[in-house]
């Protein structure tokens, strides 16, 4: 969970006891897979137990016996001890450059939120379309949208900037959980939510594992992925995505209310109490457009989207709107931190060994059809909706991508495709459930949707999203040269 999460929301902490049941649960997985699994022979004794240890690692982060970064710390240290590893090429995930570019993204996002320029930008969106319930929507999305196109946290962007601003609208016209629920807060709060899954499978930046299956693209497959090419991918689905879903979930979950003009007063309202730019905010904006500006034209300079972020997070402690402090406190960029480093390492020393390979060989062995096509349409479809049995797009990236990518791809599937596919509808598979990522249980925990309702209409724009990035989605990435 994310500090900004409003406090009117509570969050459920496991007992003793379910810590230990799933403590066991997690143990069981790594004795199931090392000794009640026979081996494939191509893989040595020590990379069997990594496998083992990874995948106790992946069922740690979907049960949370313990914080997923005590988890990861724990696996890379028994990586190390019976893994086959040594301690230094354990620890090797610290060092990649896309764990600091993560890293240096979260110190950039810290600032926009600390200034409230990232709450203006939300606000002169909202002040621009907010004028129905449709347009509050649409606004919101959009704020979500410009803020996904640096800042890898969710959770940050999603519960600590376009939630607050979305309960204000909704209290603004009386709509509070329960009776009233219906006026406006139900339809904003699922088709908000809804697009800000679309907003994360977007961007590089739009959640923090995206960067990860980039980085597993690469070490893998050899195959590049950059914050330009990413955002050219998404960019014509996800808009067409963002302009269907909230027409959708307003079929499916009507407001009573559709004419918001208070709701651009508000904004109005706020802008003007905010003021002008301050100091800060001048800063951020100017470290914003070139940080963004330098990604996008990456393949000219060559300069690494990682050094051009790390060069922004500089700039902002240079200038005083960040201080050490500031960044010391950044508990979640720290936290993810540990666990993406640990997990990445721990994933490519999988792929070093064969495992993924062997593993990919033995599914496309029993899967074997007339060719890679319907085998891709059935595996796309097995991938997205067993996010059903996940409450993180990390874990079930880490758990499932490799080995679908590297299953297609044996089967003579378009390489791009399948990097681009995979890693865009792990975001989008997020919308199914109340718990599919970070933000959805900030989102559900208002209270103003019930749980039938919530997985409905998860699973009518999971439809939705499917036909539009397989249909258009697709097709723009055959223009794009991707496949």
């Amino acid at each position: 969970m994310h500090p900004e999460i409003d406090a009117r929301v509570s969050v459920s902490v496991p007992t003793a006891p379910r810590r230990l049941w799933r403590a066991a649960v997690v143990g069981g997985v790594f004795a199931v897979v090392v000794w009640g699994i026979p081996r494939p022979e191509a893989i040595r004794p020590e990379s069997w137990r990594l496998t083992g240890i990874f995948l106790a690692a992946i069922a740690g982060l979907m049960l949370q016996p313990a914080p997923g970064g005590a988890l990861v710390l724990l696996a890379v240290t028994l990586a190390a001890l019976v893994g086959g590893l040594t301690i230094q090429e354990a620890l090797g995930g610290y060092g990649d450059p896309t764990v600091w570019l993560v890293m240096a993204a979260f110190f950039i996002s810290r600032a926009m939120i600390q200034t409230g320029l990232a709450r203006r930008i939300a606000l002169l969106f909202v002040r621009r379309f907010g004028r129905t319930s449709l347009g509050v929507c649409y606004a919101l999305a959009l704020s979500d949208m410009t803020l996904a196109s640096i800042i890898p946290s969710n959770a940050a962007r999603s519960g600590g900037v376009i939630l607050p601003i979305l309960r204000s609208i909704a209290e603004i016209y009386g709509s509070r959980p329960g009776p009233t629920a219906a006026l406006l807060g139900s339809f904003l709060m699922t088709a908000v939510y809804q697009s800000i899954c679309v907003t994360a499978a977007m961007f590089y930046t739009g959640q923090a594992s995206n960067p990860l299956a980039a980085q597993i693209a690469a070490t893998q497959f050899g195959y590049s992925v950059t914050w330009t090419s990413w955002f050219l991918a998404g960019l014509v689905p996800g808009l067409c995505s963002l302009a269907v879903i909230p027409l959708v979930v307003q079929r499916l979950n009507p407001p009573e209310i559709r004419q918001t003009p208070e709701a651009s007063a508000f904004a109005s309202r706020e802008l003007e109490a905010m003021g002008r730019l301050s100091r800060g905010e001048k800063i951020v904006t100017a470290v914003f457009l070139a940080v963004c500006g330098l990604w996008v034209t990456s393949p000219l300079h060559k300069i690494d989207i990682t050094v051009t972020a790390l060069l922004g997070s500089g700039a902002l402690l240079a200038t005083g709107v960040l201080s050490w402090e500031d960044v010391k406190s950044e508990k979640a960029a720290w936290d993810i931190f540990i666990w993406y480093g640990g997990l990445l390492r721990l994933g490519k020393a999988l792929g070093e060994a064969g495992v993924t390979a062997e593993f990919a060989r033995g599914v496309g062995l029993v899967l074997e059809g007339p060719g890679w096509v319907p085998l891709f349409a059935g595996a796309l479809l097995i991938y997205f909706y067993v996010h059903y049995g996940f409450a993180s797009i990390t874990a079930h990236l880490l758990a499932m991508y490799a080995v679908f990518v590297a299953l297609l791809a044996g089967q003579g599937a378009p390489l791009g495709l399948m990097v681009y596919a995979f890693a865009c509808f792990a975001n989008l598979s997020a919308g199914l459930t109340h718990y599919g990522t970070t933000p959805s249980p900030m989102f559900f925990a208002h209270d103003y949707v019930s749980l039938r309702k919530w997985w409905v209409i998860g699973f009518a724009v999971s439809l939705v999203n499917l036909a539009i990035w397989s249909a258009v989605g697709f097709t723009w990435w055959k223009l794009l040269g991707i496949w």
